[in-house]
């Protein structure tokens, strides 16, 4: 693992080198308490006199003249992953051991560079403190996130600590570093002390880097999938971590930290801040080492025998779709070869955290209260990379687990509840494997890994069941920057976090996936906490004369399709002209510019609220059809306990924005464009859908209103 580590530390060196703050500590702002503060209690303690020092010597970054011991002196809550004398002197042990180049034995005394030895020290104190801001309670274990899970807010070094549970009171940060089961959760006035027994220090490799040494080591668990990704030439793109051009931008001050936007009365302030990083990311689902040897493929064979034998297990189990075209010679790299096309379906452009697979928020029947228990399902649409096709992720009560391209039957009646009545084996999908223990989530800065238990492709069967749904999509899943650079739905109040300025297209294209004149001002409202009737609570907005475009996924079939836009209107919208097409630079208008500023229950569409007659209720849905709206979904909730749903609110609906034949190869955008000579009314967008003509004018089977 020598080279790895050389790897990782030259990684670590660069991303620590570039960690910026230009505050200094307020000294004068310190409460005085009667009891210690996180540095007064490691101060008092010798167990971690090597920890002080370090703490005492480091400063908070590069511009800044206060130290991390002066931070934790004063007003805040940190949570603070403590390494004992011993942890130090072992993670030393450590280093000397996979690098002697840095030092001449293990000892901070002992180092070549002065420069190396800094940021050596600044791996064991940034990685090992949570600050938690004014908004934001330090972590006790009872509120550790799920065993396999990350926590919500980033470390001083800028990344996710994950947490793995064993047993009843084992706890391990990053699989691999012990929390003391006699020394943590100590409480002192400015936050939280759990001591460890090793150093946290994640190696900060790439995806790249990860798969290399697989393919360098030999070693099993993803081999094939390491070699089918090198021969399809996509380790320069997993190695990516960052976009440095944006990096500078922000770092100059050419791309604002914030602008200031007040929206709805929510946030008085009206501060919204940038994103401060524009981070790379991938998500891989892998089928394991151990299913491939059940198919008769060895990992171990050199890729010039593995790889044909891979090609020819794709098509002999028609893992593909009679409407691909590809070839199957030995360029894997051409994105028109079949191994390339199945390879790119087993990866989503942007890093994925267990828990982030799937968004539980306010769906029927769920409570924030009790975040595991789930009830009705909840499935997320994203495209993969290369091709654009479509993958399912989905997880409900019934599944007991995430799973991919899953097709259950559902309890789907007006007044049933919405769960799975059974699914068919050829319908189950891929299971998707959390376990920290298999999965790899924690070592790799831009990426995680799952193993899945069945072969994964978008097959006839995937498409053809995809084509025969419903395809609800939010808005934010169409950009994969908001998943990598986590913008969507943080589980965070703090400011920054909950209203998220995104540069408009002329200062720099952050969403690669939306274009925007110079006058727009787009905010994503990441609404933690709040009681909002939106899929998930959050929303997108804008305001002055805006004219934003997005690039939508595409549809699973070739066929005749609604696409539909849900609306929360009120008073602060505004009035925009709808565009839809294949080419974004001559999209034509969609039917007649769109009233926001409406809910279904003051237009003149023959709205009334659902009663206890079915088929008269059925009626006014199709009455309302007719007029191009739809009441809101049943399965959309303020609060997933209250019975505030969002299809009982005569304010919420959807607009059928166009009725068209569409096509899986074509690439379809939307463009909204307010008409009003107003910089004060919204634009304001919340989840879409596709919805194919065989479920919206199904005689047999009606469209459900869930």
């Amino acid at each position: 693992m020598k080279s790895l580590f050389g790897k990782a530390f030259t990684a670590t060196l660069f991303l620590l080198s570039c960690w910026s703050c230009t505050e200094n500590i307020d000294t004068s702002a310190r409460y005085v308490f009667t009891s210690d503060c996180v540095m007064t209690y490691l101060e008092k303690h010798p167990a971690y006199s090597e920890y002080v020092e370090l703490l005492n010597v480091t400063p908070i970054s590069v511009k800044s003249s206060s130290t991390v011991g002066q931070l934790l002196s004063a007003r805040g809550h940190y949570t603070v992953f403590a390494p004992t004398n011993e942890a130090i002197s072992q993670y030393l042990e450590e280093t000397f051991a996979s690098d002697p180049s840095l030092m001449s034995e293990p000892s901070w005394d002992a180092f070549y560079s002065e420069h190396k030895r800094d940021s050596v020290r600044r791996v064991v104190v940034y990685n090992s403190i949570i600050d938690s801001g004014d908004n934001e309670e330090a972590y006790e274990t009872n509120g550790f996130p799920q065993s396999g899970t990350e926590f919500p807010l980033n470390n001083m070094n800028d990344r996710k600590l994950s947490v793995k549970t064993v047993g009843v009171d084992s706890i391990y940060i990053n699989n691999f570093c012990p929390v003391s089961i006699l020394q943590r959760d100590i409480l002192a006035t400015n936050g939280v002390i759990h001591q460890m027994e090793r150093v946290i220090a994640p190696k900060d490799i790439t995806a790249a880097m990860y798969l290399q040494e697989l393919l360098d080591t030999q070693k099993e668990g993803f081999l094939v999938m390491a070699k089918a990704i090198q021969a399809c030439g996509l380790m320069d793109t997993l190695s990516k971590i960052r976009d440095e051009v944006y990096e500078n931008l922000y770092l100059r001050g050419a791309i604002p930290e914030k602008v200031h936007m007040y929206i709805d009365g929510h946030f008085p302030n009206g501060d919204n801040w940038t994103p401060r990083h524009r981070l790379y990311g991938f998500t891989i689902f892998a089928e394991t080492d151990a299913f491939w040897r059940e198919q008769g493929l060895d990992p171990l064979a050199p890729s010039s025998t593995l790889l044909p034998q891979l090609v020819n297990w794709i098509l002999t189990n028609k893992q593909y779709s009679r409407d691909d075209v590809f070839t199957t010679d030995e360029h894997y790299a051409n994105e028109s070869n079949l191994l390339y096309q199945w390879t790119t379906y087993h990866i989503l452009p942007f890093r994925t955290p267990a828990d982030r697979l799937v968004f539980h928020r306010n769906e029927f029947g769920y409570s924030a209260s009790n975040p595991y228990r789930y009830t009705i399902p909840m499935y997320e649409i994203y495209t993969t990379m290369g091709k654009r096709r479509l993958i399912k992720i989905y997880e409900s009560a019934e599944s007991n687990g995430v799973y991919l391209n899953r097709f259950p039957n559902l309890d789907n009646g007006r007044n049933s509840v919405y769960h799975e009545l059974s699914c068919a084996p050829t319908k189950v999908g891929c299971y998707v494997d959390r376990d920290p223990d298999r999965a790899v989530l924690s070592d790799i800065v831009n990426c995680c890994i799952y193993p899945i238990d069945a072969p994964l492709s978008y097959s006839d069967a995937v498409r053809d069941d995809l084509a025969r749904q419903r395809l609800r999509f939010d808005g934010m899943t169409l950009f994969p920057e908001a998943m990598s650079n986590e913008i969507r739905l943080k589980r965070s109040s703090a400011e920054q976090n909950q209203d998220v300025y995104i540069p408009s297209t002329n200062i720099y294209n952050y969403f690669e996936n939306m274009q925007m004149n110079d006058q727009t001002i787009f905010i994503y409202l990441n609404a933690y906490a709040y009681n909002w009737c939106n899929l998930h609570s959050d929303e997108m907005k804008a305001k002055r004369r805006y004219e934003i475009t997005f690039k939508l996924p595409p549809v699973p079939r070739r066929g005749t399709y609604e696409f539909r836009y849900d609306v929360l209107p009120n008073g602060d919208r505004g009035i925009q002209q709808f565009y839809f097409g294949d080419d974004p630079h001559r999209l034509p208008a969609a039917g007649i510019p769109v009233n926001l500023t409406r809910g279904i229950g003051s237009m003149n569409v023959g709205y009334e609220r659902d009663g206890n007659d079915d088929d008269y209720n059925a009626e006014v849905d199709k009455r309302l059809r007719n007029n191009g709206v739809m009441k809101g979904a049943k399965s959309v909730t303020a609060d997933g306990s209250s019975g505030d749903i969002e299809r009982n609110r005569n304010t919420n609906l959807r607009y059928i924005i166009v009725r068209q034949t569409m096509d899986p190869d074509k690439t379809y955008y939307m463009k909204v464009k307010s008409v009003l000579d107003s910089e004060e009314m919204e634009f304001y967008m919340d989840y879409m859908e596709y919805c194919p003509k065989e479920v919206y004018d199904n005689p047999v089977t009606p469209e459900d209103i869930w």
